[in-house]
C-alpha cells in the first residue's frame, strides 16, 4: 500500500492542479475564445502540464528552495506542457487571440506557482515542526537509515534515539527455548553488533529495558522504524506510524536496500509472484513503443549513419555482446559514435571502466550530442522486437564489464531476473556508471524497479527518459 512520507508533496500537487484549471478557464473566457473547444483545451492543458511538471521533478521529495535551477525547471515544465494546447489552438482557433491567451496564461501560472513554492519553502523550513523518529535496533541498518534521514533535510525529521534491542532479543530467545524445550532457536533473529556500530554521537542510544510504548511517549516519537521484523511492530500507539527499515529506505530514496537478508526476502518473493499478465502487457508495450521510436527517429538515424560513414569509411552500425535475461548474452545493435578501436575495460583498482562523453577522445566530435541524446542506442529497438531486450529495464551491460561487476558487486546477478532495457529507473535517477561503487548504487535502483515494476511505471520512465534525452540532461 502506498504511504506518503510528506503531505506537502500531495498539497503541492493539488495546488498546481487547481491553479492550472482555474487560471486557464479564466483567461480562456477573458479573451473570448471559442466555447466549442473550451473544455477540451482546459483538460488537455491540465493533464499535459501536470505530467510535464512531474517529469521535471517538481514533486520530488527535496528542499523546495528558490534556486535558479528549480525556477527554470518549473518554467520549462509549464512551457512544455502547453505545447499540445498551442498546436491544437493554432489549428482550430483565432491565431492572434489564442497567442495572447497562451502567453498570459503561461506567465500567470508560472508566477502563481512560483510564489506558492516560495511560501511553502518559508513555511517548511521556518515553522513546520520536525517529526521525531525512533529507530529500533542498533546495527548496520540503523546506521544507514540514520545517515539518510540526517542528510535529507527536506524530510523534516529528527532522530529521537536508537533503541538497542540486544538484551531484549537474548531474553526472547531464552524464553522461546524454555517454552518449547529446545536447545537452539532455528530461525534466530539477526544479531545486533552494537559495539561495532558508529553512529552520530548526538543521537542517544536507548536500552530496551522497559516497555517500548513508554520510550515512545517519553521521547514524543511520531515515527518508529524497525530494523528487523518483530512482533513489537504491532504494539504501538495509534498515532505513531511504524515502518520496516528496508521499506522506509525505499520510500525516501527510490532505491532497494541491498543486504543479504533483504535480498533473500526479495528473491523468495520474486520466485513466488505470478507475472504472466504483466509479462503479456509488457510485451505489447515493448512492441508498440519500439515501432513508434524506430519510425519517428528514422530520418535522424539515417542522417547520423551517413555522417559516420563519411567520417572514416567504416560501417556506421556495430554489435556488442551484452548480458541480459538470466545472464544470457546477445548481440546488441548500436550506431557507432567512436572511431574504430579495440578498447577493453581494465580491472584495476581506482581505474574507471569507461570514460565521460565530454572527455573521451575516441568519440567523433559531432557524435557527442548523439550520445548525450541517446540516438546511438535507437537501433536497440531491433533487439526489443527480437525479444532480447525490453524498452524499460536494467541496463544491458557489456559482457566484459559485467564480468568485473559480477566479481566485485554483491548480489549483482539479481538485476538479470528480468530482460535488460533500453532505458530504466537507474537511467533517469543517476549519472552514468564508471566505477564499482557507482554500480552498487545502480544495482539498488535496478532491484527497486524489478520489485515494483508495472506498466504505468514503465510508461513514466520511458516518457521521462525521452524528456531528459531531448533536453540533453539524460542521466
Amino acid at each position: 500500500m502506498f504511504r506518503l512520507i510528506s503531505r506537502s508533496q500531495l498539497v503541492l500537487f493539488f495546488i498546481d492542479l487547481v491553479t492550472l484549471g482555474l487560471l486557464t478557464l479564466y483567461w480562456y473566457n477573458y479573451f473570448n475564445l471559442s466555447s466549442e473547444y473550451k473544455i477540451e483545451t482546459i483538460i488537455l492543458t491540465i493533464v499535459v502540464c501536470m505530467v510535464s511538471l512531474y517529469m521535471k521533478e517538481n514533486y520530488k521529495l527535496r528542499e523546495h528552495n528558490i534556486t535558479n535551477k528549480n525556477s527554470y525547471l518549473l518554467f520549462e515544465g509549464i512551457v512544455i506542457g502547453f505545447i499540445p494546447t498551442i498546436i491544437t489552438g493554432l489549428i482550430f482557433g483565432d491565431y492572434l487571440q489564442f497567442l495572447k491567451f497562451i502567453l498570459v496564461d503561461i506567465f500567470s501560472i508560472y508566477i502563481f506557482l512560483r510564489l506558492y513554492r516560495v511560501c511553502m519553502h518559508y513555511y517548511l523550513f521556518k515553522y513546520k515542526k520536525n517529526k521525531r523518529v525512533l529507530i529500533v535496533g542498533l546495527n548496520d541498518r540503523a546506521k544507514d537509515i540514520a545517515e539518510e534521514i540526517i542528510n535529507r533535510f527536506a524530510l523534516k525529521m529528527e532522530i529521537a534515539g536508537i533503541v538497542n534491542t540486544s538484551n531484549f532479543d537474548k531474553k526472547f530467545e531464552e524464553t522461546t527455548m524454555k517454552v518449547f524445550g529446545i536447545n537452539s532457536v532455528i530461525n534466530k533473529p539477526e544479531e545486533d553488533y552494537s559495539e561495532d556500530i558508529i553512529i552520530d554521537s548526538k543521537i542517544p542510544v536507548i536500552d530496551l529495558d522497559k516497555n517500548l510504548e513508554d520510550i515512545i511517549k517519553e521521547n514524543n516519537v511520531d515515527i518508529v522504524i524497525f530494523t528487523k521484523k518483530t512482533w513489537l511492530m504491532g504494539c504501538l500507539p495509534n498515532n505513531v506510524h511504524d515502518y520496516y527499515m528496508p521499506d522506509f529506505y525505499e520510500l525516501i530514496t527510490g532505491k532497494f536496500y541491498v543486504d543479504l537478508a533483504n535480498c533473500m526476502d526479495f528473491r523468495c518473493e520474486f520466485s513466488t509472484k505470478n507475472t504472466l499478465f504483466y509479462d503479456f502487457q509488457k510485451r505489447i508495450f515493448d512492441i508498440v513503443s519500439a515501432l513508434i521510436i524506430l519510425i519517428a527517429t528514422l530520418p535522424i538515424t539515417a542522417y547520423i549513419a551517413i555522417r559516420v560513414k563519411l567520417t572514416d569509411g567504416a560501417s556506421p552500425f556495430f554489435t556488442q555482446t551484452r548480458v541480459g535475461y538470466n545472464g544470457r548474452t546477445f548481440e546488441c545493435y548500436k550506431l557507432r559514435t567512436m572511431y574504430v578501436n579495440d578498447f577493453v575495460p581494465k580491472n584495476k583498482e581506482d581505474v574507471k571502466y569507461a570514460e565521460s562523453v565530454s572527455t573521451d577522445d575516441r568519440i567523433m566530435p559531432f557524435c557527442r550530442f548523439v550520445r548525450k541524446a541517446r540516438f546511438d542506442e535507437i537501433p536497440q529497438m531491433v533487439n526489443v522486437l527480437k525479444n532480447e531486450m525490453s524498452v524499460v529495464g536494467p541496463r544491458a551491460e557489456w559482457d566484459e564489464e559485467a564480468k568485473i561487476f559480477d566479481r566485485e558487486v554483491p548480489m549483482y546477478r539479481l538485476r538479470n531476473l528480468v530482460k535488460a532495457g533500453w532505458t530504466g529507473w537507474s537511467h533517469i535517477n543517476m549519472n552514468p556508471v564508471f566505477t564499482t561503487d557507482e554500480e552498487k548504487e545502480r544495482l539498488a535502483y535496478d532491484i527497486y524497479y524489478i520489485k515494483h515494476r508495472n506498466i504505468p511505471m514503465d510508461l513514466m520512465i520511458l516518457v521521462k527518459a525521452i524528456f531528459l534525452a531531448l533536453s540533453k540532461r539524460h542521466k
